[in-house]
């Protein structure tokens, strides 16, 4: 039987322009469906691992829609509550050379923002499961998603279950400092984090001195003084992020940096031309995640995170379908893009 990993989120419909165009340019939207935990869920799945995502949605075909398209790659959804107003919903412009993407975001009083304690049993939802996995965009939605998402955190280290967020700050969902209330209270449950050196800053008050990465620069040692201060806080026993490198918006640098408490390593740098870079953290944290529970080393992990979200790069849509062998034979130094036959 595979290895069980649940992923407790929200899942957004998206709707964003075709090619290239301009939000005031558009006469119709690509539809599909994305979400940070989602995401991760599924690249699991696609690894071979038992994916079990936990939201909730409406009541109604929008979000039988939402878990339909989660079940057509093998997610487990059998713990997804229905009920609440309405899914949420984004729109995407992509950007392209000088000009950046743009995100509009159409979310407020989603379903799983209303949720309470009675929608979901974690003890039962988390039993036999090896991994639980959120981010910070789900107690960034309200109160409740909160205080949810602790309980999830709490019952999970309660039953020995290797836990991981991913800091992910959304400035349009939340303040600074209360990103830092919530967020430094939910670390104490975590034994993985995950996070660039924005969701650092913002979310647990750690800052990478001397890094630009508008200016495609990028100063390793100050990611390591901050990853030994939030080590020092937390206890983490694993620190990781990907490291992206903006050139332009249609080309960046991508590898990432981890940390266990006695060794700092630092991925193989990729050169990504970008067809849609939406869920690439998302990616890089469901490929370090799959390392790590198929017994990989730290090192290894992370080679495997950063190849399975250089793939993504290239891939249109929030969710990773890049292969196991794909990203296998990328780790082996095969970046041609031949056609194969």
């Amino acid at each position: 039987m595979s290895k069980k990993v649940v992923t407790f989120g929200e899942i957004m419909l998206r709707l964003s322009t075709p090619g290239y165009q301009r939000f005031v340019q558009a006469e119709r939207f690509d539809v599909t469906y994305g979400g940070g935990e989602a995401n991760v869920a599924v690249a699991l799945c696609n690894y071979g691992l038992q994916g079990t995502f936990v939201t909730k949605v409406p009541n109604n075909p929008i979000g039988q829609a939402a878990i339909n398209h989660l079940r057509r790659y093998g997610v487990d959804t059998q713990y997804i509550a229905r009920g609440g107003e309405r899914l949420g919903i984004y729109f995407l412009e992509t950007g392209a050379s000088m000009r950046a993407s743009q995100v509009i975001y159409d979310r407020a009083h989603a379903a799983i923002a209303e949720a309470g304690p009675e929608d979901f049993d974690f003890d039962r939802i988390l039993d036999g499961a090896v991994w639980f996995h959120t981010t910070g965009i789900t107690p960034a939605l309200s109160d409740k998603a909160a205080a949810l998402t602790e309980q999830a955190l709490k019952t999970a280290r309660a039953k020995g279950i290797t836990t991981s967020i991913d800091l992910n700050y959304r400035k349009k969902l939340w303040s600074k400092e209360k990103a830092r209330e919530v967020m430094t209270r939910l670390c104490q449950y975590v034994d993985v984090c995950i996070g660039n050196e924005e969701d650092a800053e913002a979310t647990l008050g750690f800052k990478a001195k001397g890094t630009d990465v508008t200016k495609g620069e990028l100063n390793l040692e100050g990611y390591q003084d901050v990853f030994r201060q939030m080590r020092e806080k937390f206890g983490f026993k694993y620190i990781a992020t990907s490291l992206r490198e903006s050139y332009s918006a249609s080309d960046n640098g991508w590898s990432a940096l981890v940390y266990d408490g006695n060794e700092f390593y630092h991925t193989r740098k990729y050169e990504v031309r970008i067809v849609d870079r939406v869920g690439s953290g998302d990616s890089f944290a469901s490929g370090f995640i799959y390392g790590l529970i198929t017994g990989m080393d730290m090192r290894q992990a992370a080679e495997f995170g950063v190849a399975a979200s250089a793939l993504k790069h290239t891939i249109p849509g929030d969710m990773n379908h890049a292969t196991l062998e794909e990203v296998l034979q990328l780790m082996k130094g095969d970046a041609s893009g031949r056609v194969q036959r």
